[in-house]
């Protein structure tokens, strides 16, 4: 059954703009209140990020949740990954979380995670959609649920993320922390120096405005000029709402997910912690593809989103998978991406091994990629192009088994991501572009 709101990861979109409006989120909650507590008594846990919005959604979702005759316990701004770990803590039914991950601070969203830590099934997701078709009506007063702030959220998360690193001491490491303004501004700093860093923190202070503003893991250009300047050992970019990392060596170079992905599996193998294989996305990198082929471990791509990151690390059974853009996923320590705690696995493997971050990203080598978008009037099937699966075919040829070709339509916007990597720059500069110009004909060609 096709989902009407929910996406790949939750409900996201413009402040103000259906689905994102306080009317929209205040059903919404009821009919998530009505779904989880058609088994009885149910309680729901809910955090946000720091945008301004998160306000009225949190308001809203607690009085959709009353009118259902649900608990609610609000934890106030916290990571992402935190509400999956406070869910399962405190035995809620769900976690919700009020976010629109890195995207600017008039978007927002709503996601949701099961009383395990997980992300809601389909039929979960469906049920909820399904209920919304529903008047909305309120249980009687005496039923109402009731509404309690965790006032020890955060340090819960922060004692969590710490035992995670394994009682590692980062007493020497000087680091440089971007909480990209979000929600990980008070803890992911403690969490830090408790473990003995000296931490310099950058966007930190949000303002309901500033989240993800020229910081955070999706611009690390701030970062790397204060970890130079700063002489530091290193630096950490968090997201808004701290699923995501991507970190900085001494030398201001950008590590992104592909190549920390690397770091924490070579960890993991010393640790004797390793078991089966990594999954990773149709975009990870094909230099990091190799670098696992090198080491003898089994690599699998998903689809691109951590919702198929977690489904193929479930179907295998393997703990460790995650995404070039910084979504790592540690399924032997949480149960959902979580850039503190994969932030704390690569620190552990600069203690344990006395190298350097720069020292460490050498067992990989990223092959160049270049990506080129290609506009679309109409959604189409490019699977059923006769023309660009024969451009396709030619440009693989020419490229051979030195790198890699992906066409793949975008998730949310008219395009179609044509995307070649392999050895040589020049040579997958120049296949991307008669690829893409390939391509941007035969549609062409199809709406005439």
């Amino acid at each position: 059954m096709t989902k009407r709101y929910f996406g790949t990861d939750g409900i996201r979109g413009r402040v103000g703009q259906f689905p994102v409006t306080p009317d929209f989120v205040l059903k919404l909650g009821w009919a998530a209140g009505k779904v989880f507590a058609r088994e009885g008594y149910s309680k729901i846990l809910i955090g946000k990020d720091t945008r301004i919005s998160g306000y009225m959604f949190e308001s809203a979702l607690e009085a959709g949740l009353s009118a259902a005759g649900v608990d609610v316990l609000l934890t106030g701004p916290m990571p992402t990954p935190a509400v999956a770990y406070l869910a399962r803590t405190f035995r809620a039914d769900a976690g919700i979380v009020i976010s629109a991950s890195h995207n600017p601070f008039y978007d927002n969203g709503i996601k949701f995670f099961s009383s395990e830590g997980t992300k809601l099934p389909d039929d979960v997701e469906q049920a909820i959609e399904a209920q919304m078709d529903i008047a909305m009506t309120t249980v009687d007063s005496s039923e109402l649920g009731k509404a309690k702030r965790i006032v020890d959220a955060a340090g819960r998360y922060i004692e969590f993320c710490k035992a995670t690193a394994g009682g590692i001491s980062l007493k020497g490491l000087k680091i440089i922390l971007d909480c990209a303004n979000g929600a990980t501004y008070h803890v992911a700093p403690s969490v830090f120096t408790e473990l003995g860093a000296k931490v310099i923190e950058i966007a930190s202070s949000p303002d309901g405005l500033n989240i993800n503003e020229n910081c955070g893991a999706t611009e690390t250009e701030r970062l790397r000029t204060v970890v130079l300047a700063e002489k530091a050992d290193l630096g950490i970019a968090l997201d808004g709402d701290g699923d995501r990392v991507i970190m900085v060596d001494q030398d201001g170079q950008e590590v992104d997910g592909d190549e920390l992905l690397f770091i924490i599996a070579a960890q993991m193998r010393r640790e004797g912690v390793f078991t089966g294989g990594v999954v990773g996305t149709l975009m990870s990198n094909f230099g990091l593809e190799q670098a696992f082929a090198r080491e003898n471990i089994p690599f699998i791509r998903a689809s691109v989103g951590d919702r198929y990151v977690m489904e193929q690390l479930y179907l295998n059974d393997w703990i460790l998978g995650g995404e070039s853009s910084g979504h790592i996923v540690c399924r032997h320590l949480t149960t959902t991406g979580d850039g503190t705690v994969a932030a704390l696995q690569v620190l552990k493997a600069i203690v344990e091994t006395g190298k350097t971050l720069a020292e460490l990203r050498h067992g990989m080598t990223k092959m160049p990629q270049v990506m080129i978008n290609v506009r679309v009037a109409q959604k189409v099937n490019i699977n059923e192009i006769d023309s660009i699966q024969q451009a396709v075919v030619n440009a693989e040829k020419k490229l051979g088994e030195r790198g890699r070709i992906l066409l793949r339509p975008s998730g949310t916007e008219p395009l179609v991501r044509v995307m070649v990597e392999g050895e040589d720059a020049d040579e997958v500069a120049n296949l991307c572009q008669q690829l893409a110009t390939d391509v941007e004909k035969a549609l062409m060609e199809l709406e005439t």
